[in-house]
């Protein structure tokens, strides 16, 4: 599964802005921004922030949307040694306080939203709207020429899905006068002569991450404001787009769009993660973009863990592949014992080159992730006797009934096969007698009847009836997270809350 090698070539935005400077960095609503063009508003960002800013390692936080000044925001912060902590613009005032203040963050970088600046004031906090800070039209040289080519180290906050959210706290960035090889765009092969499309937030580790490291490698990336999948089909034809990262649910909308009238013939790398992929929407979306493309890896915020290319797919349907280089993997199970092939445990993913990260302020959660060299994010799996990853479901949205485990992401799959539906969740929900009750939120597609009987009983094919959903919602369309995960705690939360049918 080894990446492409390319020859040498010039690498980092700063490098690139003085060697090719007319060379296209970002293509945003329209307006192509230069690589000499993003090194001088990123070198202006950079001054602008100096003041603030006391030592390396100082955390900067960014709550910007997608757009050609987040970029200039993230690689200015990173030009005066400092972390970016980045901020969804989705937060209320006092949920964007929290991670401020958790952080220790000297500064908010943001675009004026009225929430930013409300979260700055209760967090004790300075605020720099980003116009300001690029307001001089850039400068020639940075603050400072020793962290013009230090890659973007960014503190990412988890979503919180079971509390507060965590920073994950890495290693402070480096000083660096020429870009240090990725061993990630080697193994992708990412390259200059790329156009990435950035489809997702760029507060959300993956699109960024993969976004700058394109950028690095010299390659263009071209931003969506906001998911469209007509308008990211239109983008692959009209950009001649090479590589993006997804996630299942940007399949999902892809299918439902006309993707046969649009050339995507330029494509030559799709990368998906995030959330479970049920086997149809894989098979169906192998079928969109050109035969070889698609590729799979899994991971977190935390770490990457294991990839797989679209060949070893089809021998391995439902696999999210063997350990990424340098990497190992356990299964663990409730005894904290080491699990055999083919025994569902929790996942534990050792770092490469053996790096450690810690959750900032909360020791007892980094003890937690941590069993010796491996960590694990709460997911359930099993590894094959071939040494392929099989994810189950995470443990927190695991359903226990009448003592058995059920794996919604199992009864979802399953569900996603029907003709008739377009996207699924399934919870578990509170039940006197079973303990939890298998309870499905399907989203039909337009003039399908909402038949729940109809629907579990053509389900029943493709599972064992414990597995059955006992009831079923339809709704009109299902709450994901930028990231492309359901928002399950939310799912769960209100209909808990809700009355039972009846009372």
């Amino acid at each position: 599964m080894a990446g492409t090698t390319e020859a040498p070539y010039v690498r980092g935005v700063y490098a690139i802005a003085r060697a090719d400077p007319d060379r296209v960095a970002v293509v945003c609503g329209g307006t192509r921004t230069t690589f000499g063009e993003l090194d001088r508003l990123s070198n202006s960002v950079a001054h602008a922030v100096a003041p603030y800013v006391r030592e390396p390692g100082d955390r900067v936080a960014v709550m910007l949307n997608n757009s050609m000044e987040g970029f200039c925001a993230w690689h200015g912060v990173a030009r005066l040694g400092a972390l970016v902590v980045p901020v969804s613009t989705r937060l209320t005032a006092p949920e964007a306080a929290y991670i401020l203040g958790d952080s220790g963050s000297v500064l908010l970088v943001h675009e004026g939203s009225p929430v930013a600046p409300a979260a700055a004031a209760e967090a004790g906090v300075p605020a720099l709207e980003i116009s300001e800070a690029i307001s001089g039209g850039g400068e020639d040289e940075p603050p400072s020429g020793d962290w013009v080519a230090t890659p973007v180290t960014a503190m990412q906050y988890t979503s919180g899905t079971t509390g507060r959210p965590k920073g994950i706290l890495r290693p402070p960035p480096r000083p660096a006068a020429e870009a240090p090889p990725s061993p990630f765009a080697t193994f992708w092969g990412f390259g200059p002569a790329d156009v990435h499309l950035m489809c997702g937030p760029m507060y959300h580790t993956a699109p960024s991450a993969y976004s700058l490291m394109s950028m690095t490698e010299g390659g263009t990336v071209v931003v969506m404001p906001r998911w469209d999948a007509t308008e990211a089909l239109a983008l692959i034809q009209q950009e001649r787009v090479t590589t993006s990262q997804m996630v299942p649910a940007n399949f999902i909308r892809i299918l439902e769009a006309d993707w046969r009238a649009c050339d995507l013939s330029s494509v030559r790398k799709i990368l998906h993660a995030a959330a479970p992929c049920p086997v149809d929407v894989k098979r169906r979306i192998m079928e969109v973009f050109p035969p070889g493309t698609v590729w799979e890896y899994y991971g977190a915020s935390e770490g990457i863990a294991t990839a797989i290319s679209p060949e070893e797919w089809t021998t391995k349907p439902g696999s999210v592949g063997r350990p990424f280089p340098g990497i190992s993997l356990r299964i663990v199970g409730e005894n904290a014992e080491e699990l055999p092939a083919g025994e569902v445990g929790e996942v534990y993913v050792s770092m490469v080159g053996s790096h450690r990260f810690e959750y900032h302020n909360a020791p007892d959660k980094t003890a937690r992730a941590w069993r010796g060299d491996h960590f694990t994010v709460g997911d359930l799996g099993y590894l094959d006797s071939d040494g392929y990853l099989f994810l189950v479901d995470r443990r927190m949205d695991l359903i226990i009934s009448g003592g058995v485990n059920i794996y919604p992401a199992e009864v979802e799959a399953a569900l996603v096969e029907d003709p008739e539906v377009v996207d699924a969740a399934v919870i578990g929900l509170p039940d006197e007698r079973m303990g939890h009750r298998v309870h499905a939120l399907v989203e039909l597609r337009p003039g399908a009847a909402a038949d729940a009987e109809a629907l579990v009983e053509r389900t029943r094919a493709r599972l064992a009836d414990f597995k059955l959903p006992r009831t079923v919602e339809f709704v009109d369309t299902l709450p994901r997270e930028p990231n492309g995960k359901i928002m399950k705690v939310k799912l769960r939360e209100e209909r808990i809350a809700q009355p039972p049918p009846g009372s």
